[in-house]
């Protein structure tokens, strides 16, 4: 019991801390992202904390089998390295023995990957997909930066010169819109321009309107010689919603029960590759055991690069197995488990030759 806990503890605080440092990286290469996007003006900063969130069970069910697998490699190879594996073989210790005890943080491992892939992961991606389409179809100009012009939705181009102090009020306010009448085949051009303007939401209805104040308005066809020119001192714009939402029932955002049901390739490779992650964990555990078998004077990281290599492969043709699914140029009753198959296969191999061998 005291070996148990021992390997188990430094197996899950080498991998806590190789997750952690993943996490991080991939996290804020996304935050810099995002960030530039708000600094642009395509979605206000008060929402990155919550994009962030929403977007953690997507890495977690990624980085987490991988930081097991190299928690593995590197408590199993500081076992080599300080020759404890040796008072372990002394005292009965096997590689197969050495298995059972890996699976008990495996298995935990693979709980917290299937609540992510099955359960979390879609929920999350719905999520961010509805935050991101409701702050795009809001065309709120208080995310447009000052000096630059911006599109903001419903074929309109807006110019601010700047904001007051308190953000309430834009001053030297120019739009740009297009439209086409029911049955006309001209394109119409208006450009308005303002002294000043603010925004404005009824309570009753939920509309949102831009107030311009002072400013003029031209109207202009491309190929007539015609145009029209306004003259105004408050001139009501109505930000109607976008008409061209992007679709929310994809099948990244279905539920698992609602993949089960769908009988269609790409359902059932999805429902697949998120059923297929829990597994991978238990088989990368079978492969990073014989492959944490260092020589001392190797170092514990002699093996990490292959070790690399080889997940990566085991990846990319688990990525392969679920496009070529979806795709139909593979049979959904095959699907991607004979991917998981050979690498289980592998790993049993590699285990036999450490078991023949000795842990010596």
């Amino acid at each position: 019991m005291i070996l148990f806990r021992y390997l188990t503890r430094e197996v899950l605080l080498t991998m806590a801390a190789v997750a952690g440092i993943l996490l991080l990286v991939i996290m804020g290469s996304r935050f810099i992202r995002y960030f530039s996007d708000a600094a642009e003006g395509d979605i206000p900063v008060t929402i990155l904390g919550s994009l962030m969130v929403f977007h953690l069970p997507g890495f977690m069910e990624l980085i987490l089998p991988l930081a097991f697998f190299l928690g593995i490699l590197l408590a199993y190879g500081q076992l080599y390295m300080n020759s404890e594996i040796t008072v372990m073989v002394a005292c009965g210790m096997s590689p197969v023995r050495l298995l059972r005890v890996t699976l008990l943080p495996a298995a935990i491992v693979a709980v917290l990957v299937g609540l992510c892939s099955l359960w979390l992961t879609p929920a999350g991606a719905l999520q961010t997909a509805a935050t991101l389409e409701e702050q795009r179809s809001r065309l709120d100009v208080s995310v447009i930066a000052p000096g630059r012009f911006q599109d903001f939705g419903g074929g309109r181009t807006a110019y601010i010169g700047s904001f007051t102090s308190d953000g309430t009020e834009m001053r030297d306010v120019l739009v740009h819109e297009q439209a086409q009448a029911a049955g006309d085949e001209h394109v119409h051009s208006y450009i308005t321009r303002a002294a000043s303007g603010y925004q404005e939401t009824r309570l009753d209805t939920g509309s949102r309107f831009l107030i311009l104040e002072n400013g003029e308005r031209y109207g202009v066809t491309p190929g007539m010689q015609a145009a029209e020119r306004l003259t105004f001192e408050r001139y009501t714009m109505r930000m109607n919603l976008s008409q061209d939402r992007r679709e929310l029932d994809s099948l990244e955002f279905a539920t698992t029960p609602e993949l089960w049901q769908d009988d269609s390739p790409r359902a059932q490779a999805q429902w697949q590759w998120r059923a297929g992650l829990p597994l991978m964990v238990f088989v990368l555990a079978l492969l990073a055991q014989p492959l944490s078998r260092v020589n001392p004077r190797q170092g514990r990281f002699a093996k990490l690069l292959p070790a690399v290599f080889l997940y990566v492969a085991y990846l990319s043709l688990l990525l392969a197995a679920v496009d070529a699914v979806g795709s139909g140029a593979l049979a959904v009753a095959v699907g991607v488990w004979p991917v998981h198959l050979l690498f289980l296969g592998l790993g049993m191999l590699l285990l036999w030759r450490s078991q023949r061998r000795g842990m010596r």
